[in-house]
């Protein structure tokens, strides 16, 4: 398979790799994809590496098949890059020939098939501290509104109304926020809600270290009580789904505020829509839904949430910063071009952890197999048998599978490849020089 014997040259001087002599494989060759509107860094990122790229806003199911499989008049490309719309699910994992890695230019990646992938021995990568101060900037911001009552203000306005009242607004100043889950975006949301002169508490499943004056409650249900806003902060998994519902409305402040900002499945819509309609609730705002429009357009979205009074919805906009973009960009297609030039998985979400530094004057094979009892023996074994002088080797395994990085002399390294991908184990190897 190509994908078995793709090449990339490690550019003398640059910043993204070490030197090395030129490459195996044409650069020009490696054939990028890149989906919805990733940042320009990102493109100029992988031309500067001699790679072809690709873009489109997106493309049909059947024409990223075609593009994975190389059927239908495409060539099937070597690496992919999307953002939250396009799902990489097991079938494409399966289809594909020649991938070597995937980039999510986000946060997210949990509607990717990644042990699809770890089994494939394609890689996922993401950016997953990237547009952490936007996502906690549009949280402030819209606590900040919600106080005020600043949208229906605004779309009265807009109306050609004029109502300029200050019952049931306030300041933030002096209030109570509560967290649920203090990681990345959480922990930041802290800082900047203690810098509005908010108190903050949060609650997390596993102890963390509080910044600033903020305080770890034992619990939820310690939680809500005390709190006049919650914001929630927590990934998606199988007990987070639902994980806010009537029960955990009800025991919030009457007259609180609630900001999803996660995802979208860890509220009950119905029951957030519930407590805003009972008047329970005094305001909400959502940036993501349990189904969101998989298009930008109008008479798309639809939601229990839509025309009720101080509810601030917006779609999906967390991340959507140029700043964040950029830096999104910047880091995924860094950790792209480190994996298809050098092999180094570090960073991946779904792929044993391997960051080693070429040796000049050698070959690396890369050797991608189940993780079974024996196996390094055998890989071991060929690499001895071929008259491979090692030179560095690192591995690294997870549950399913193992990554061994190999630095060897250069005449012994195309026996050792074929012997290992003849091993009933291979998932795949693949040469650099």
């Amino acid at each position: 398979a190509e994908a078995e014997s793709t090449m990339a040259e490690l550019i003398p001087g640059s910043p993204i790799t070490p030197s090395a002599p030129p490459t195996r494989f044409p650069k020009n060759k490696i054939r990028i994809l890149l989906l919805e509107n990733v940042h320009q860094c990102a493109i100029d990122n992988f031309h500067k590496e001699g790679f072809f790229v690709e873009t489109a806003v997106a493309i049909s199911e059947e024409d990223l098949m075609s593009k994975l499989t190389g059927t239908n008049g495409h060539e099937a490309i070597h690496a992919i890059g999307v953002r939250s719309k396009t799902a990489i699910t097991k079938e494409c994992f399966d289809a594909a020939k020649r991938l070597l890695c995937v980039g999510c230019y986000c946060i997210g990646t949990d509607n990717h098939a990644l042990d699809d992938g770890e089994r494939a021995g394609i890689p996922v990568f993401n950016a997953p501290y990237a547009n952490t101060r936007s996502v906690a900037e549009l949280v402030i911001s819209q606590i900040i509104a919600l106080s005020r009552q600043m949208m229906d203000r605004s779309a009265e306005c807009h109306r050609g109304g004029w109502f300029k009242v200050s019952k049931n607004c306030c300041e933030v100043r002096g209030k109570t926020l509560g967290i649920i889950g203090y990681g990345h975006v959480g922990s930041q949301v802290s800082v900047l809600a203690e810098s509005l002169g908010m108190k903050v508490v949060y609650y997390d499943v596993v102890p963390k270290m509080a910044i600033g004056n903020a305080s770890q409650c034992g619990s939820m249900d310690e939680m809500l009580p005390a709190v006049d806003y919650v914001t929630l902060h927590v990934p998606k998994l199988p007990t987070t789904k639902n994980l806010f519902g009537a029960a955990q409305f009800a025991k919030m402040r009457k007259g609180s505020y609630l900001i999803n900002a996660s995802r979208g499945d860890i509220v009950v819509i119905e029951d957030f829509a519930d407590a805003l309609r009972t008047g329970h609730l005094a305001g909400g705002a959502a940036d993501v839904f349990p189904t969101e429009p998989k298009k930008n357009g109008e008479g798309l979205f639809k939601s229990p949430l839509v025309g009720l009074p101080n509810v601030i919805l917006t779609p999906h906009i967390g991340g959507s910063t140029e700043e964040a973009q950029a830096a999104i960009g910047m880091e995924v297609s860094i950790a792209m071009i480190k994996y298809i030039n050098a092999g180094i998985t570090y960073g991946a979400v779904n792929f044993p952890q391997v960051d080693i530094i070429p040796r000049p004057g050698t070959h690396r094979l890369l050797s991608c197999h189940k993780n079974v009892p024996g196996v390094l023996m055998k890989i071991n074994m060929a690499l001895a048998e071929s008259g491979c002088n090692i030179f560095a080797q690192q591995l690294a395994t997870s549950d399913h599978v193992g990554y061994m990085v190999v630095d060897v002399n250069t005449a012994a390294s195309e026996a050792s490849m074929a012997t290992i991908q003849s091993l009933e184990e291979n998932i795949r190897t693949r040469m650099l020089w």
